[in-house]
C-alpha cells in the first residue's frame, strides 16, 4: 500500500536521488511535496526531520533521512528488488556509497562554495583535497559498469546521482571514466521515469509561480 511508504521531497532538491531509488524499488509510495519557505519548516515536518530539509521517507511509521541512508534502507527493506549485494559481498557497496555521501559530497560542496583547504588543513578534512577525492572516485568507476560486485545496486543510484548532477552543473569536471560510467545509468528506465516525474512537478511549480 502507498500509505506504508511516504516520500517527502521537493523536485528541485536531492530528493531526485531518492525518487530514482524508489522507482528502482518498484513498491507503491505516496509523495508529499514540501516548499522550502513554508511546509518544509513547519511543525509537522520538523517532527519528521528536525533539520527542516528534504528528502525523508516514512516507512511503516519509521523515519529515515539522508539520501545515502534512505537508499541503503530501501535496498534492505525491499530485498526482492535486488538492489543490495549479499551481506558477504558488500565491501565495495558500503565503501563507495558512503564515500560519495561523505568525502566526495563535502569536497564538491566546499569547492563550489569557494573554500579550498590549505596544505595544513588537508590533513584535517576527511577528503584531503578536491583532486584526491576525484581521483579516488575514478578508481571506483573506471572500466566498470557498476561500483560493487559487477551488478547494479543502491550504491550506483547514489554514486551515479552525484556524478550525474556534478557533470551536468559543472561542479565535477568531466573525465572519460566518469562519462562512461554515467551514460548507461541515464538510459535506465527507472532513472528516466524518475526524471520525468520530477521534471513534470518542476514545470507545474514554475507555471503556478507568479510571473
Amino acid at each position: 500500500m502507498a500509505d506504508d511508504l511516504i516520500f517527502y521531497t521537493n523536485p528541485m532538491s536531492r530528493g531526485q536521488i531518492v525518487r530514482w531509488m524508489l522507482e528502482e524499488v518498484g513498491a507503491p509510495y505516496q509523495t508529499q511535496i514540501l516548499g522550502y519557505d513554508d511546509s518544509m519548516k513547519g511543525a509537522d515536518y520538523l517532527a519528521i526531520n528536525p533539520m527542516g530539509k528534504v528528502p525523508a521517507i516514512v516507512h511503516r511509521g519509521k523515519v529515515v533521512t539522508e539520501c545515502a541512508a534512505i537508499c541503503a534502507y530501501l535496498a534492505d527493506a525491499f530485498p526482492d528488488a535486488g538492489l543490495a549485494p549479499p551481506l558477504e559481498a558488500r565491501a565495495d557497496y558500503y565503501r563507495w556509497l558512503f564515500f560519495a555521501a561523505g568525502p566526495l559530497e563535502t569536497a564538491v560542496t566546499n569547492t563550489h562554495a569557494g573554500w579550498v583547504p590549505s596544505a595544513e588543513q588537508q590533513r584535517m578534512v576527511g577528503y584531503g583535497s578536491f583532486e584526491k577525492a576525484l581521483d579516488a572516485l575514478e578508481t571506483a568507476v573506471a572500466g566498470k559498469a557498476f561500483v560493487a560486485e559487477g551488478r547494479f545496486s543502491a550504491a550506483d543510484v547514489y554514486v551515479g546521482s552525484q556524478l550525474d548532477w556534478g557533470l551536468q552543473f559543472g561542479t565535477i569536471p568531466t573525465r572519460p571514466a566518469f562519462e562512461a560510467y554515467v551514460a548507461p545509468l541515464r538510459e535506465r528506465a527507472e532513472y528516466r521515469r524518475a526524471k520525468e516525474i520530477d521534471n513534470g512537478l518542476i514545470a507545474e511549480m514554475q507555471a503556478a509561480s507568479p510571473a
